[in-house]
């Protein structure tokens, strides 16, 4: 009887350690993808191939209303923040950093998000902490800009940029799923469906598809493509967000990228073999530092 009880508590810790694995090792895929594709294919087909499986489970569930078409504007906006803007500055920063620390520049999100609910939550409170918090956060990307090794300082700093405007960007959709899209009350499925659907609708229309034939040159970046960036790292992932938001709220939920950043550096150093230093792993200690302020009570 206690472990039936135990269960759907430890469902949304499950939830974050599956997340945060995917989301976390999207980097080295996309990495992999850039040497034959652009950034903008990439963020099509991941849309495209996490599309399709969970527009087919919607049908299934029988989860799409045409009701709901009366929310088209939401699911417009959510699909810009999440699954447009948020991927292709993700991809153009990868494709200037190494795929490790384009991840942990990632674990900036929940600083945008708390910034963003201070602004625009009435309820939420920037303490001293919090601030400090936010403070060396920043702090943390700051460092992760600076140039190291042989990289170019333009080109870091740029790379850094693409990964702080997707950062805000899904910071930004935090704010917005809790404010519009949770009252709704429609289901995982449904709002994933309605918004990966607006999203690949728009990318079909803007994508350049010269040369995106190349990436079937290589089967292990299809692999990638198809399984991590799409089915997983892209459809089955905002169904989790969703149920991670609807069961522990927006602000907790933001805490899902405390993981990500220390995946793609693992990947990156230990599975890959990329030159991260000690620059890298203090400025990731920074940002997790400031992240885990955010989360301390009052």
């Amino acid at each position: 009887m206690s472990n039936s009880r135990q269960l759907p508590a430890l469902l949304p810790v499950l939830a974050f350690a599956v997340l945060g694995t995917i989301w976390g090792s999207n980097f080295i895929y996309m990495k992999l993808a850039l040497e034959l594709i652009s950034p903008l294919q990439i963020v099509f087909f991941r849309v495209f191939f996490g599309f399709l499986p969970v527009l087919a489970y919607a049908l299934i569930k029988r989860e799409l209303k045409l009701e709901h078409y009366r929310y088209a504007h939401h699911f417009v906006i959510m699909a810009l923040l999440v699954a447009i803007i948020n991927y292709y500055g993700f991809a153009q920063g990868t494709s200037l950093l190494l795929s490790g620390v384009a991840g942990a520049v990632s674990g900036a999100i929940p600083l945008f998000a708390f910034i963003l609910a201070v602004l625009f939550i009435p309820e939420e409170r920037a303490s001293l902490l919090k601030v400090i918090g936010v403070g060396l956060g920043f702090g943390g990307v700051v460092l992760i800009g600076m140039p190291s090794g042989e990289q170019l300082a333009d080109s870091n700093l740029t790379g850094v940029m693409f990964m702080v405007m997707g950062s805000l960007s899904v910071g930004s959709s935090f704010i917005y799923a809790r404010k519009y899209i949770v009252p709704l009350k429609l289901s995982t499925t449904a709002l994933t469906t309605y918004q990966l659907g607006a999203a690949l609708f728009i990318l079909a229309l803007i994508t350049d598809y010269s040369g995106i034939h190349a990436i079937w040159s290589d089967s292990h970046a299809v692999f990638g493509m198809i399984i991590n960036l799409g089915i997983l790292g892209t459809g089955l992932a905002y169904i989790i967000y969703y149920y991670i938001v609807r069961e522990l709220g927006t602000i907790t939920a933001s805490s899902v990228t405390y993981l990500p950043p220390v995946v793609a550096l693992l990947i990156g150093s230990l599975l890959v073999g990329e030159p991260i230093g000690l620059t890298e792993y203090l400025a990731t200690a920074m940002i997790l530092a400031g992240v885990i302020l955010l989360k301390t009570k009052d």
